[in-house]
């Protein structure tokens, strides 16, 4: 099974998601872990090759956690946040990109 290494601040994000949606979350890094695919997930290529949003939709609102799982040592959790708009936000889109250049 591969490990999680979470960049920048996104563990710190993850925890403040809602009790519910933290806990798919979750159950879908660990699928990721086992080379599963989550159950709703999207690729984004605009990012990078390999980079993949998990999403989750509960009460408080969608959330989304931005990974890459490609590369062979680990699998690289980019970005987490709540999802507040139809687009994902510039702002998030570039902070996973950053986060991937520092792979």
């Amino acid at each position: 099974m591969k490990p999680l290494i979470f960049l920048g601040d996104a563990l710190e994000q993850l925890r403040d998601f809602p009790e519910m949606a933290r806990k798919e979350v979750g159950v879908q890094l660990h699928k990721v872990q086992l080379w599963l695919d989550p159950s709703d997930w999207k690729p984004m290529a605009t990012i990078g090759p390999g980079v993949r949003e998990i999403r989750i939709r509960d009460d408080a609102g969608a959330f989304r956690v931005i990974y890459v799982a490609k590369i062979e040592d680990a699998i690289y959790v980019l970005h987490a946040f709540q999802k507040k708009t139809q687009q994902t936000a510039k702002r998030d889109l570039d902070m996973a990109a950053s986060r991937l250049r520092q792979i």
